[in-house]
């Protein structure tokens, strides 16, 4: 069967090894994709290029446009039978122009932040772009007959994942295995299995995971931990600005007039200086109590945090 293998990699340890699985078993017109989210940390970036160099496979660069979304919301703001107060209308209308970051451009279209509870990101800046630029023209072609989809997911990570199947057709012919397949090489494995995948191919894991990452796709992710944002902050106080100078840009095109990267629970009156990201810092470095921001928060010991500090043993 003519078959194409797609690994979908991110420059976390459960994609890369998907990626070092497919090269060990010789999947055939075996290809890699990277949806850069324009949210990474630096580091995540030049990784993602070294683990080319290092695998000698190409990894293609793929990324979505939001300039269509904008300009039709410009176009219902600027209408003034919509409801937007004269006010919020001109500071929206100010901001509301494609920057050419994906995720920012996303959070000005939708007017607010993804969270833990509308987790939209995933969706739009990953599987979407993904289906369009690649698996659609893949099967447009009509040059494979099976087109395998490989995913980084483990059963293992959190209670939606922990009944993923290894294989799953998305659409095609059961009998005759043509069609589009995900395929989930690591789906029952653990993380210390997928380390060890690394050092037997003298693959180093993305640094990050050695500095109290505990993912390392967006920076932060809306899934980051207590401890996790805490370290962000003191390692890479320039992310936490640029998170800032998103949340003053999005709040312009949000119809509440506010928009923070983690939205409070259940408190009305949120502003940026009572809520955004800076906010949500400082409470980072309390042991307990403070808001309940819509992040994970966990009980957590305060350390000497050394320059080496992994939550998965890396640094012994």
């Amino acid at each position: 069967m003519n078959t194409v293998n797609i690994v979908s990699v991110s420059g976390g340890k459960d994609s890369t090894a998907s990626l070092l699985i497919a090269i060990e078993q010789s999947a055939k017109n075996l290809r890699a994709v990277f949806c850069d989210t324009g949210h990474e940390h630096p580091e995540t970036l030049a990784y993602i290029r070294r683990l080319a160099d290092a695998t000698g496979i190409d990894i293609q660069w793929i990324s979505e446009d939001f300039s269509e979304q904008i300009i039709k919301k410009r176009a219902r703001i600027a209408d003034p039978v919509n409801g937007w107060p004269q006010h919020l209308r001109e500071q929206a209308l100010e901001v509301l122009h494609p920057t050419g970051i994906p995720f920012l451009d996303m959070v000005l279209w939708k007017g607010r932040f993804p969270s833990t509870k509308a987790k939209f990101c995933t969706e739009h800046l990953k599987v979407n772009p993904f289906r369009k630029q690649i698996i659609g023209p893949l099967i447009a072609s009509k040059e494979f007959s099976r087109i395998v989809s490989w995913v980084g997911v483990r059963r293992d990570e959190s209670l939606s994942r922990a009944n993923v199947a290894e294989w799953h057709m998305e659409f095609g012919e059961p009998e005759t295995g043509e069609g589009l397949w995900l395929h989930r090489p690591i789906a029952t494995w653990t993380a210390e299995q997928v380390f060890d995948l690394h050092r037997r191919h003298g693959i180093k894991w993305n640094p990050l995971y050695e500095q109290g990452m505990g993912r390392v796709g967006c920076m932060p992710c809306i899934n980051a931990r207590k401890g996790e944002l805490r370290e962000i902050a003191r390692r890479f106080p320039v992310e936490i600005e640029r998170v800032a100078d998103w949340e003053r840009i999005a709040s312009q095109a949000a119809k509440r007039g506010c928009a923070t990267f983690w939205p409070a629970r259940g408190e009305v009156n949120v502003t940026l200086e009572s809520h955004g990201i800076h906010k949500v810092v400082d409470w980072s470095r309390t042991s307990r109590g403070g808001r309940q921001f819509d992040l994970i928060a966990v009980s957590e010991a305060e350390d000497s945090s050394p320059m080496c500090q992994s939550i998965y043993g890396l640094c012994e």
